[in-house]
């Protein structure tokens, strides 16, 4: 062995210190390997829409209906199928309004206990005993291994899992352990869990989302461009702070900021009231579905007029200071001609909906007054300091990439930026050029610098990419020719607003573009898939979510009801179990109270996109091959163990 294998195994001696305890460790892993391999569940564009995430999330995109499905199938009708897999998702609520209607209740937990063990031995199945074991409650963790593990020497075993059950009933403990069940499915039934991007922005609840995933077991995200935006904004970025609270506060969500993360919004709507008071502010009318009563709305329309018009500013300023951004056409406020009330825009003029710009300097149209100064100063202090907020960025940074590879499929939000030809397009990022994968990978890297690069002029660099990808038509997260957010506010004409679509987005549909992508990420061009979030499938016009044959599977999750009138549905999501690749259509949910009360699931039907002859197993998939190159490494141990080489390390007793 080479000095550096030597120091290797030596260091791996520290781990698994006998031949006893390295045959051990290889033998489990063996035996993970030959287990069937764990259920993936792919979300994206989440925006904020809190309830309809938490529903998908503990249904598992009907994961949950098919394994209750798969234990009881003709012996339960479809309405006590349905019941039971509501109390999987809800148990605390679904019981109370249970127990209200029961006459005897021994009887019904008795029923409900046994049928939850049999669904809980399902879904444990295909982990091992160590696996399922870590997920069990601490509560409870001795009973339910009792209770779902095969007792093969118990003679008489449905008495012993009657004395259990009905001990737990006697002691008053059924209700705490229904929930303690209902969970562990839930926690079993997903293995691995990708959010495919846009969890911020246009609903009410992206921290309340937030929170949840990080207390969730397994998961990866790809960020997409509203993620980037708000890791930007928590940056001190001027330019995505703006567009942060622009959007909060044109779908009324500006408590998001104020009660979900602390910041202080009052500078900015003193500012809005008293230079905006008898301003109409009539094309800041809020979208969405928003609560607002009528002063809050019409603050609100203030506040979102004065941080436009920050933002547009900002950006200027931003479009002047990096040339190389090529950005400067899309500044428009010094074209404004506020006496006539027009706007000239490559040589046509237009009449604006709105010219009343009393922060705007005609002679310097994009310097900050000094209080809208003082404003971006106190945000940019808020934004950074806020604790809450730098967790989230934090998680986002730590769980977070632009891109994922993972088990055979290649998984980003926006798209891999095209040439008409379909040749990857070259982009230049501060002097350097790049494409393809090499471009996601520069843009990762600056992300990341924004919040731990040590120079100062290279954070500052982060920042600014951060807003680049927001809006930028070479950004993989934007993918447009323009962000039309002046045009769509202050002029009629809707053909200014048309933002054109990289070509990406038409040459998808053609299976060597998707071949091509799969290549460049080192992905097999036969099996492989390319999994993609940030453009609503318009289902009720006939689009259809499976293209290229089915190697490019597209899943906005359409939760935000801003797009539903668009797509006819709520969008999809997708499982990936050891059977093949299951897509997920969606009906709009309703609410969590609907969801309990009428037993309704926003899962409506199935599509499978791929079905294996063979099921996969763990040894199949990504972890399989690092499980196999450690079984590798532990015998390489054992054989220095065994030509003494290596000498174990036996405990020493005191005497």
């Amino acid at each position: 062995m080479s000095d550096l294998e030597t120091r290797y195994l030596e260091r791996l001696s520290e781990l698994y210190p006998t031949i006893a305890a390295a045959s051990t460790e290889v033998i489990n892993l063996e035996a993970i390997l030959n287990l069937p391999k764990g259920t993936e569940h792919f979300l994206t564009d989440i925006h904020g829409e809190y309830e309809a995430f938490s529903h998908v999330l503990k249904n598992g995109s009907g994961a949950v209906r098919r394994k209750v499905n798969d234990v009881f199938g003709n012996t339960l009708s479809s309405q006590d199928k349905q019941t039971l897999a509501t109390l999987i998702y809800y148990p605390r609520e679904k019981m109370d309004q249970i127990l209200k209607q029961v006459h005897n209740r021994e009887d019904w937990y008795k029923i409900t206990l046994y049928r939850l063990i049999e669904v809980s031995k399902r879904a444990a199945s295909k982990y091992t005993r160590s696996k399922v074991r870590k997920a069990l409650p601490p509560e409870f963790a001795y009973v339910i291994e009792e209770l779902i593990t095969e007792k093969v020497d118990v003679r008489d075993k449905e008495s012993y899992y009657s004395a259990i059950v009905a001990t737990i009933i006697r002691v008053g403990r059924a209700k705490e352990f229904i929930v303690a069940l209902s969970e562990l499915i839930q926690r079993l039934i997903v293995d691995h869990l990708h959010i495919l991007g846009d969890i911020y922005d246009r609903g009410p609840g992206p921290h309340i989302i937030m929170d949840k995933l990080m207390s969730y077991h397994s998961l990866d995200i790809q960020w997409g461009n509203h993620d980037v935006l708000w890791m930007g904004a928590a940056a001190g970025q001027k330019g995505c702070i703006a567009n942060v609270i622009r959007i909060c506060a044109r779908y009324g969500n500006l408590d998001i900021l104020e009660e979900g993360y602390g910041i202080n919004l009052l500078p900015l709507a003193t500012f809005s009231l008293d230079m905006y008071g008898d301003d109409p502010c009539a094309c800041f009318a809020l979208k969405g579905t928003n609560t607002c009563s009528p002063s809050e709305t019409e603050l609100n329309m203030k506040m979102h007029k004065a941080i436009s018009i920050i933002q547009f500013k900002v950006e200027g300023q931003l479009a002047k200071e990096h040339p190389g951004f090529q950005l400067e056409n899309r500044n428009l406020l010094h074209l404004v001609d506020c006496k006539t009330g027009s706007i000239c825009i490559n040589g046509t003029v237009y009449e604006m909906l709105d010219s009343h710009f009393p922060t705007v300097d005609p002679q310097d149209p994009y310097r900050l007054t000094p209080e809208e100064e003082l404003i971006m100063e106190r945000l940019v202090n808020a934004f950074r300091n806020c604790e809450k907020l730098q967790q989230h960025m934090r998680f986002l940074l730590a769980k977070g990439s632009l891109y994922k590879v993972y088990n055979g499929n290649l998984l980003y939000h926006g798209c891999i930026p095209l040439n008409e030809d379909g040749s990857f397009r070259e982009v230049e990022i501060y002097g350097r050029k790049c494409k393809g994968k090499a471009l996601y990978e520069c843009l990762d890297s600056y992300v990341r610098q924004a919040f731990v690069a040590i120079d100062c002029e290279e954070r500052k660099k982060g920042r600014d990419i951060c807003w680049y990808i927001w809006l930028h038509e070479n950004s993989p997260l934007f993918g447009k020719d323009k962000m039309a957010t002046f045009e769509r506010y202050f002029l009629a004409d809707k053909e200014t607003h048309r933002e054109k679509k990289n070509p990406y987005y038409s040459l998808l549909e053609e299976e060597d573009t998707a071949r091509g992508i799969l290549r460049e990420f080192g992905l097999s061009e036969e099996d492989g898939h390319i999994i993609n979030g940030h453009v609503p499938v318009k289902s009720k016009n006939g689009e259809n979510p499976v293209k290229c044959n089915g190697k490019v599977l597209v899943i906005d999750g359409g939760f935000s009801k801003a797009y539903q009138k668009e797509t006819g549905i709520a969008g999809y999501t997708l499982i990936y179990n050891s059977y093949g690749l299951i897509l997920a259509a969606h009906e709009p949910f309703e609410s969590t109270e609907a969801a309990i009360e009428k037993e309704s699931d926003i899962h409506s039907e199935s599509i499978i996109i791929k079905r294996v002859s063979n099921r996969k197993l763990v040894g199949d998939t990504d972890i399989g091959c690092r499980l196999r190159a450690k079984i590798v490494d532990l015998e390489m141990l054992l054989e220095a163990y065994h030509t003494g080489r290596i000498v174990e390390k036996f405990p020493v007793r005191g005497i």
